[in-house]
């Protein structure tokens, strides 16, 4: 009878291990898959790529047990030899391979991508046909660890406010946000959509948990092929409760960008020189009202102003533009969104009931975020929808939950793929989404 006690030590060893523990002239063992050999004669480099970045290994005729036409690029493999420093190497330090275990070999074919260059030079389509391939570049999957690195921020900054992390399902009875974009399908005979956000349900367990949040993929059915827009992409949501108005909200989406580049500073610093990222500051973000800051940026630039209830992207570049001007920042929030274009739970301003306490969060010329207080009175959430002709087939179990009584409330949702996008300088937002889904792409 055997028993398994824990996480088992491995004899193999990861980068940081050799740069923290390991001690010039010892023998070790790592594993990695070959990103590029160079073969320079009677000595060659072999590069294994492994998950905190490149080790140098080189290999000497006469040194080693087996022969360097013996491995291949992409190959996984297992080298054991004595570990030197070598200043010019990757880490500041190499191994000098005496042993290798060959776990798998590539079967012939040619890399479809140059994937040991530094930019991979292909186009996007290329990329995305080849998603798995394309990501083994080093500076394309540094795109991916800083995205791992919000989420992280996001979860652990919310878990110090005391929020609970929820999971809701993304298969439902009518979609929280109305209009067109819905995924429709049949499920066991009755129809239903996929979420295009957890609304609902966030707003629902604020009754029980005061404060909530979960990263989760939602689905909108936007005819769109921009650069901007996915039909599945993965959103950052929270919901508190016992606000005093929709500015707690803003303040508490700031602390989390505070903490993130804290993090991101802190412990993603090598993917932040592969990527060459400069990090925004976030000390203080400013708030404009939305009708106020169109007028001012269509004033300043020029700009004739076309939907008077929503902003245009180019709007959105201008105002980004004017926050930069004004007060040196990346980011801006812009508040109090015409009515109209917000969705029947936005709670509407008392002084103004044509607008709404909500807000939009734009980040270097782009919307990243959406929220703000939700309507949390029983008649006044039945009222907006009546006024709106909507019917609430599908909303009841949501309905009931504000006849049992809710406190104020309020939350966001950020668009993790466009957070990423901007922060790492891309133009297009499937550029850090590791498989979108857009119109026409279902593969891989």
């Amino acid at each position: 009878m055997d028993f398994l006690t824990g996480v088992k030590k491995k004899e193999t060893r990861e980068i940081s291990d050799l740069i923290r523990e390991a001690k010039a002239g010892e023998r070790v063992k790592v594993n990695g898959a070959v990103h590029t050999i160079r073969d320079m004669g009677t000595v060659a480099f072999v590069i294994l790529r492994k998950r905190e970045g490149l080790l140098q290994c080189v290999y000497e005729r006469g040194n080693a047990d087996f022969r360097l036409k013996d491995i291949k690029e992409a190959a996984a493999i297992e080298v054991e030899g004595i570990l030197m420093e070598n200043e010019k190497a990757p880490n500041k330090i190499e191994i000098r391979m005496e042993k290798v275990v060959i776990f798998s070999m590539p079967k012939g074919e040619m890399m479809p991508l140059p994937i040991a260059r530094w930019k991979l030079g292909t186009s996007l389509e290329a990329k995305l046909n080849y998603r798995s391939i394309s990501l083994r570049n080093i500076r394309e999957r540094a795109k991916f660890r800083i995205q791992e690195g919000l989420t992280r921020a996001f979860r652990d900054f919310l878990y110090s406010q005391g929020f609970t992390e929820i999971h809701t399902p993304k298969i439902g009875a009518k979609g929280a946000e109305g209009g067109a974009n819905i995924f429709k399908l049949e499920y066991f005979h009755r129809p239903a959509v996929l979420a295009q956000s957890p609304q609902f349900y966030k707003q629902m367990m604020v009754g029980v948990f005061d404060r909530v949040f979960e990263t989760a993929p939602v689905f909108r059915a936007e005819k769109h092929n921009t650069k901007r827009h996915l039909n599945e992409y993965t959103s950052l949501d929270f919901e508190m409760g016992y606000i005093d108005g929709f500015e707690d909200v803003m303040a508490m989406e700031t602390g989390y960008l505070q903490y993130a580049m804290r993090l991101l500073e802190r412990e993603y610093g090598k993917e932040l020189q592969i990527l060459d990222i400069t990090l925004p500051e976030t000390d203080k973000i400013p708030a404009v009202r939305f009708s106020g800051i169109k007028e001012k940026v269509s004033e300043r630039y020029g700009h004739q102003m076309k939907n008077p209830f929503d902003l245009e992207p180019e709007e959105e570049q201008l105002i980004s533009r004017y926050a930069k001007e004004e007060w040196d920042s990346d980011f801006v929030f812009v508040t109090h969104y015409p009515s109209k274009k917000r969705p029947f739970y936005a709670m509407d301003d008392p002084e103004d009931t044509r607008y709404t306490l909500s807000f939009d969060l734009l980040f270097r010329g782009m919307e990243i975020t959406t929220g703000g207080q939700r309507i949390h009175d029983y008649q006044m959430l039945t009222d907006k929808i009546a006024a709106r002709g909507m019917e609430a087939d599908g909303m009841e179990q949501y309905l009931t939950t504000f006849k049992h009584g809710m406190p104020p409330h309020g939350g966001l949702g950020i668009g993790l793929e466009r957070l990423t996008m901007k922060l790492v300088g891309e133009d297009n937002v499937r550029e850090t989404t590791l498989f979108p889904r857009d119109l026409s792409r279902l593969e891989p």
